[in-house]
């Protein structure tokens, strides 16, 4: 095969630099419309499948797929490849890194189809190992615990290849985004949740096409469904062969992207190899160092099973709800942030590096406490709006808010994170982030298990834990990542810090006034009420938030102001080659 990397001209070996608002604001925008489809999605879920035993057997088969995919994806494998991709391009040239990229996708493709068989092979253990379905802490109905398992282990082996394809879109996801490619990657995702979505409903139907058409009718006649348990399970089965369909669409959307920016396809493999050596250097403990928040949602979900039919349902869609501000901020922020500082720590301008790191988390500040404050005041509202239709009642409502408010908490230290750790693996230093998530790791289990077993607070207990867990994990990262650097801008931090809660605090008297007289006038049941609640205090929040930022002179919210105004003139204009 034709190798188009021979003659690279060196001009145009790096990508042109982007500032980190300037870069995150497109990922933002293109995360947003796959965030808004994965709300689609878990609006689906809740409506076809509510937060029964049917959703706790998907939930459990998905943990290790999707912790998987949250370590390579968005955290070790990404930030190990990202890192010593670019110093490949720095030093070596495109040739040489366009073969280390072929070598880390070919090993890739070799060890996770065998992590994938053995995942198949011993289903029923690693269901065992995420399931309590012992009475000891909970209220059990054995019948119904044992179904819960064994429809587990079967969506779990259908799943499991799903880590794959996610782990290739991965790798591309890096070399896109070394080459200054944002918005192709993050939108990626969309493809996920469409293919999810679709193929998932399709599927559905082909396996229990009477469920799908009376849970269908209930909704649009606003009725409470009645439909038979087994319907359900087989129901839910073509959406577990759904998932594994949007992971296939995820990586082949940015094949075309990879061979327009160079990459082509071959046949080599080594694993002694010195890139991909430091790739495996960087990523073995880097694992351990970016597992520890979905570590913590494993061990959430073996104390939530104990809890009977609900939690584990509970707790997952509070999350999902999470994850879409961490989406479009922090994980935008930290994609944007990882190819700048990878940069910068390989050509060795700490002082650069320094600031962007800075820069990144007062953004993250910026867009995500806000965020929490506006979860914290209208939780209620915005489950209602999103979920309560179908299968999903009041009461699942009234569970699942309670959670979020509680996961709220740790919203923003679990943004910075995924800033905080790849700044680590930039600078070849993996010892601390691992260090730091053990210590997490350990503390969740005992606070987890203080919560259920002696404080008895059942399921608010666990996403509680998981946030107080992600704040000590960003305290410990960002002592020790000031330490190495001398400083992170200290004071400039706590400026904005200050700041920035004044006007979200500010924001949220706002809203929490505005809900509880639209409340009053209008209700909260009907589905017209909760849209008109949350559209009217989100919208004036954001007025309220904006406004006082403007006035206390938040630079932040300047310098992205200003990076999206100048992203919009030039759409007007005619971009640049």
């Amino acid at each position: 095969m034709t190798d188009v990397t021979e003659n690279p001209k060196p001009e145009t070996q790096n990508p042109k630099p982007h500032s980190v608002a300037r870069s995150a604001g497109i990922v933002s925008i293109a995360v947003m419309g796959s965030r808004v489809l994965g709300l689609v999605r878990e609006l689906i879920f809740a409506a076809f499948f509510g937060a029964g035993f049917a959703t706790d057997a998907f939930i459990i088969a998905f943990r290790i797929p999707n912790l998987l995919r949250d370590l390579f994806g968005e955290g070790a494998l990404s930030a190990a490849f990202v890192t010593t991709f670019t110093a490949k391009l720095n030093n070596e040239g495109e040739k040489s890194a366009w073969r280390l990229a072929n070598l880390v996708n070919n090993g890739l493709f070799l060890v996770l189809s065998l992590i994938a068989l053995l995942g198949i092979i011993f289903s029923p253990q690693i269901v065992g190992l995420l399931m309590d379905i012992s009475p000891k802490r909970g209220t059990i109905d054995p019948v119904k615990a044992q179904l819960t398992f064994d429809l587990a282990v079967q969506m779990t082996r259908i799943m499991f290849p799903f880590l794959l394809m996610i782990s290739l879109a991965a790798v591309a996801m890096g070399v896109l985004n070394t080459k200054g490619i944002f918005g192709i990657p993050a939108s990626a995702s969309t493809m996920f949740n469409v293919g999810s979505i679709f193929g998932g409903l399709l599927c559905s139907y082909f396996f229990a096409p009477d469920y799908i058409t009376g849970i269908a009718s209930a909704i649009i006649h606003g009725q409470q469904p009645q439909l038979s348990q087994q319907a359900a399970a087989r129901a839910i089965i073509g959406m577990a062969i759904g998932t594994l369909i949007g992971g296939i669409c995820q990586w082949l959307v940015q094949v075309p992207s990879l061979r327009k920016v160079g990459y082509r396809w071959q046949p080599v493999l080594s694993f002694k190899d010195e890139g991909v050596q430091q790739v495996m250097k960087l990523m073995a403990p880097a694992i351990i160092g970016a597992a520890a928040v979905q570590v913590n949602v494993l061990v959430s979900t073996n104390f939530a099973s104990s809890l009977g039919e609900g939690p584990v349902s509970w707790l997952n869609y509070a999350f999902r709800l999470i994850q879409f501000p961490i989406g479009v901020f922090g994980v935008a922020i930290s994609t944007a942030t990882i190819t700048k500082t990878a940069r910068e720590a390989a050509q060795g301008k700490l002082d650069d590096f320094r600031k962007t790191i800075a820069s990144s988390l007062r953004l993250t500040m910026l867009m995500t406490i806000p965020s929490t404050i506006g979860l914290v005041v209208l939780a209620k509202p915005i489950i209602g709006m999103i979920y309560e239709r179908g299968r999903f009642t009041a009461s699942d409502t009234n569970q699942t808010a309670e959670a979020l408010m509680f996961y709220a908490l740790g919203l923003s230290a679990y943004s910075a994170i995924k800033v905080l750790a790849p700044a680590f693996y930039a600078l070849k230093d993996t010892r601390i982030p691992m260090l730091a998530s053990v210590l997490s790791i350990i503390t969740n289990y005992f606070v987890a298990k203080l919560s259920i077993e002696y404080f008895g607070i059942g399921h608010r207990g666990l996403a509680l834990s998981v946030s107080a867990v992600a704040i000590i994990n960003f305290a410990l990262l960002f002592f020790f990542l000031r330490q190495k650097l001398n400083g992170i801008d200290g004071w400039e931090l706590l400026l904005a810090f200050g700041k920035i809660i004044a006007a979200a605090l500010l924001m949220g008297g706002a809203c929490y006034f505005l809900s509880a007289q639209i409340t009053l006038f209008l209700g909260d049941q009907a589905l017209f009420a909760r849209i008109m609640n949350v559209m009217i205090s989100v919208g004036v929040g954001v007025l309220v938030f904006g406004m006082t930022a403007k006035i206390l002179r938040v630079g932040e919210l300047e310098q992205l102001s200003a990076a999206l105004l100048r992203r919009l003139s030039k759409r007007k204009g005619v971009e640049p080659t």
